[in-house]
């Protein structure tokens, strides 16, 4: 059974909690990597260019949306194939634990990602325009 008067609120620490995760991953590779270190190394590794713009773009709009509570479902959908390679990118190097390195952290990442998407944007989201898609869901629901 789902408590609705507090579900907005699990929503929204999910949210928070996700976005801080996005920022702190930010902060790792402007600040203390640095980003043409990281750049550099992927490159490497054979990653093209756009999935590096695509893995800072999910990252950035992550934590800024997210934290935010705008397009809280669309903007963790848009997150979730990054999670879900890097979950790939460490299946194949590492074990499972998080300890050694392993996979066990962007698959529970993927998982809260899957999970923010269900919820919605919880509590005090910022509330903008509707996309043009969801006004005839919101139609509906306020009909019935």
């Amino acid at each position: 059974m789902i408590d609705i008067r507090t579900a907005p609120y699990a929503a929204l620490v999910l949210r928070l909690c996700i976005a801080g995760l996005f920022f702190a991953h930010l902060y790792q590779k402007f600040a203390i990597r640095g980003l043409s270190v990281w750049w550099s190394g992927l490159q490497k590794a054979g990653y093209p260019d756009w999935a590096l713009y695509y893995t800072l773009s999910a990252e950035l709009l992550g934590g800024v949306l997210l934290l935010l509570g705008i397009y809280t479902r669309y903007i963790s959908l848009y997150a979730l194939p990054l999670m879900i390679a890097a979950t790939h990118f460490w299946v194949v190097r590492k074990g499972f634990y998080f300890t050694d390195a392993g996979w066990e952290f962007p698959l529970a990442w993927s998982v809260m990602l899957i999970v923010q998407a269900l919820l919605g944007d919880g509590a005090y989201a910022v509330r903008v325009p509707l996309l043009p898609w969801d006004r005839g869901a919101r139609q509906a629901t306020v009909q019935a």
